[in-house]
């Protein structure tokens, strides 16, 4: 059986989180990870509120959303993608994990203060904040990422 790839894995984790664990064999942890997207996903109403932030309505988003919910979502769903990326095929290189930690910070802080955001006048809203916020958190993951190699790097060896 030819092993998934990185990319294909992370990409399914992406669709569904539990489906790149699947891919991997890991039955158990796929399961365990579908079932947390569901459990969150429906308390926090997750769907509802993507659907109104799509279509525009901010203020239903808000309405429909629970927050208190939807700050699991990001660890979990972060989490599920670097442990599918880690158990893909081929080695994982150092430092591999902070891209995905870093997001899934930067996403939960996104989380907490959609309520306060406004870019150019516009609420972006529950949903859109925190998908800003990935982009903060993988250049800081990555960043780090590439601080703590260049440190490695240069220490001596004994």
């Amino acid at each position: 059986m030819k092993k998934t790839g990185k990319l294909e894995a992370v990409l399914w984790s992406i669709a569904f989180p539990g489906f790149g664990q699947l891919l991997n064999g890991h039955f158990g942890k796929g399961i365990v990870f579908i079932a947390l997207e569901i459990v969150i996903n429906v308390n926090g109403a997750f769907n509802l509120a993507i659907k109104h932030s799509f279509n525009g309505d901010i203020a239903e988003a808000f309405q429909s959303a629970d927050l208190q919910w939807l700050m699991f979502y990001p660890c979990v769903y972060f989490f599920a993608m670097y442990d599918a990326y880690k158990y893909a095929g081929g080695a994982s290189p150092p430092y591999s994990f902070l891209p995905f930690a870093f997001s899934a910070y930067f996403v939960t802080v996104g989380v907490m203060l959609a309520e306060k955001i406004v870019f150019f006048g516009v609420q972006p809203g529950p949903v859109w904040v925190p998908m800003i916020f990935t982009v903060p958190g993988l250049v800081s993951g990555f960043a780090v990422r590439a601080v703590l190699l260049k440190l490695k790097k240069s220490k001596p060896s004994c």
